[in-house]
Parts: structure tokens; C-alpha cells; sequence
């Protein structure tokens, strides 16, 4: 049988270890978000160096206009189609 003394000193053994675990996973995990992000975030001189060419809509980047030239051309005949029936 063990004593009071004992338990709470076992108690507060395994408390001060699961903070030390917690707070090491905590740390790890920062410090991995943080190479994450600076290994893939855009960089700034990248955005600066891109020169503006007068002249074109303000359609992002991502989008092919062929691609939004075939979309709005589907949607146009099904909505056309839509109509007759």
C-alpha cells in the first residue's frame, strides 16, 4: 500500500510529463507549419517583378479563356435548348 506522499508525487510525475509532451508536439508542429509556409508561400518580389500589361480585363490568372470562352458557349445553348422545350 502506498502512501498519499507517493501518489501525489507520481500524480505530479506524470502531469509535469504529459505538459512536457504537449508542449514539445505543440513546438514540432509550429515549427514544421512555419518551413511549410515559407517553403510554399508566394513571395513578394515574385508579385512585384510581374509587369501590367495595360489594356487586359481584370480576369485572374488561374482561368484559360478558351476554357471560359467553352463554358459560357455550353451555357448559352443549354439555356437555348431550355427555352424551345
Amino acid at each position: 500500500m502506498t502512501s498519499v506522499m507517493d501518489q501525489l508525487g507520481e500524480a505530479l510525475w506524470i502531469m509535469v510529463l504529459g505538459m512536457v509532451l504537449v508542449y514539445s508536439f505543440l513546438g514540432i508542429l509550429i515549427l514544421g507549419l512555419k518551413l511549410i509556409a515559407n517553403r510554399y508561400a508566394p513571395r513578394i518580389e515574385d508579385t512585384e517583378t510581374q509587369p501590367v500589361t495595360p489594356g487586359v480585363s481584370a480576369q485572374p490568372k488561374g482561368l484559360d479563356p478558351r476554357l471560359v470562352a467553352a463554358i459560357t458557349s455550353a451555357i448559352q445553348q443549354y439555356r437555348a435548348q431550355e427555352g424551345r422545350s
